[in-house]
Parts: C-alpha cells; sequence; structure tokens
C-alpha cells in the first residue's frame, strides 16, 4: 500500500502533510499521558514487527502494492494514538533507508496505515466485543474482524488518492501529469486485491497475537484493567 513518489500531485500530498503535522504532535503528546512505563518497550516492539511484515510486498495493478501492515493489533493493545507513532516510524524509516515509499507520499501513507488502520482497527474491536469479558472468543473475533476491515479501508482510502489524481492534474487535452488510472481502475485493484488477500492475513495475524496476550496479561490491552485493578475497584465502592 506504499504510495510512490511521482503517483500524487502536489495538491493531494502537500494536503496530506497540512493533516499529519497535527497529528503526530497530538500522538506524541498522547503517548507522555496514556503509555504506561511497562508498554514502551511493547511500542518500539510493535514498530519492528509493522516494519517486517510490511517488507513483503506484492505488486497491484492500477496501483502500488499489497501487504499486511499489523495497524489493528497495534491500535488494540497500545491504543490507535499509539499506533500512529509506532507505523509513522516505521514508514519514514522504510522510506529514507529503502526507498519504499516516496518522501512526498510520507504524510499520504502515514495518514493510510498509521491513521485509518490503527483508528477503525481499534473501534470495530469495541464495537464488536461491547461489554464482554476480555477472556471471551469473542473478543477474539472481534479483532480479527477489525484487522479485515481495517487493511480494506486503508486499501480504500488509498484507492481513492490514486484515482482523483486524472481529475487534479492533466494537461490541456487531459493527459494524465501523474497516476494514469482513473477511480474505476484504482479503487478496485487495491480493495479486492486487499480484501481477498492481504486483508485476510491481517486478520489472522491480528487475532494470534490478540489470543496469545488474552492469556498471558489481558491488562496490556488498550484500555483495560488488571484483575487487581478491577479488586480495588470493587472495594472502594463497596467501602
Amino acid at each position: 500500500m506504499h504510495i510512490p513518489d511521482g503517483y500524487l500531485g502536489p495538491y493531494t500530498y502537500t494536503a496530506f502533510w497540512i493533516i499529519m503535522i497535527p497529528i503526530w504532535y497530538y500522538a506524541g503528546k498522547k503517548l507522555n499521558t496514556e503509555l504506561k512505563s511497562r508498554q514502551v518497550p511493547l511500542l518500539a516492539l510493535s514498530a519492528a514487527f509493522s516494519f517486517v511484515i510490511m517488507m513483503f510486498n506484492v505488486p497491484i495493478p492500477g496501483g502500488s502494492t499489497g501487504h499486511a501492515v499489523g495497524g489493528a493489533i497495534i491500535g488494540i493493545v497500545l491504543g490507535p494514538w499509539a499506533g500512529v507513532i509506532a507505523i509513522s516510524v516505521t514508514l519514514v524509516l522504510q522510506a529514507l533507508m529503502f526507498g519504499d515509499g516516496g518522501i512526498t507520499a510520507i504524510a499520504a501513507n502515514c495518514f493510510n496505515m498509521g491513521v485509518v488502520i490503527p483508528f477503525v482497527g481499534y473501534y470495530i474491536y469495541k464495537l464488536i466485543s461491547g461489554n464482554s469479558d476480555i477472556t471471551s472468543s469473542k473478543r477474539v473475533i472481534a479483532s480479527a474482524i477489525a484487522g479485515w476491515c481495517s487493511l480494506t479501508i486503508a486499501a480504500f482510502c488509498a484507492g481513492v488518492e490514486f484515482g482523483i489524481q486524472p481529475i487534479l492534474h492533466h494537461t490541456a487535452d487531459g493527459t494524465p501529469l501523474y497516476m494514469p488510472y482513473s477511480l474505476n481502475v484504482t479503487v478496485p485493484a487495491m480493495v479486492m486485491e486487499h480484501a481477498l488477500g492481504f486483508s485476510i492475513l491481517e486478520a489472522v495475524i491480528t487475532a494470534v497475537i490478540f489470543a496469545y496476550i488474552q492469556k498471558t496479561d489481558a491488562s496490556l490491552f488498550y484500555g483495560e484493567k488488571s484483575e487487581a485493578q478491577k479488586d480495588k475497584v470493587k472495594k472502594a465502592v463497596t467501602a
């Protein structure tokens, strides 16, 4: 899903830089207040994990590339704002060190993968899991659905960004200056490739990691309390 240089015109990539700069700033402030000390190593590990799985790219006709991201599970475990930072750091390193994604398109890539995926993944997971017990199988299913939906929606966003370029940037005779394909090519190419392939992989990865953490230490999940903390709350209420 990495967008290379030359695919987006200046109107689009400049707009994404304007959008992402305040998001990065706010995400950094949120991490200072929300991230627990024992979760700091998990943030670095999450960025490394996302870095590795995003390196397995498969070209998509009419689009860019397809791959899993791991953003949904990062959002569920550490919170969506932590997901913004972890995945953004990963994408910047990939662009600067390996040329995986363009320099001008860093902000657009960070929006698609670093904002859309963690936030969509986290809130779909919360919506489906509801008030179910943190150890229930419903939570695992919710995480898998969240993983699938988040990556598919991010692919849709990238497809739209590609497809509007011939409308925004073209010569007097209508020749596209950047991405040559219109929405009827880019959106199906991006969405179908992910929905039927990489989003399924994202769902499996999300569910497997979720189930492991669920069995080992469910209090690591964003917004969840340990049994000891829950006991303290109960005692305070009954006292």
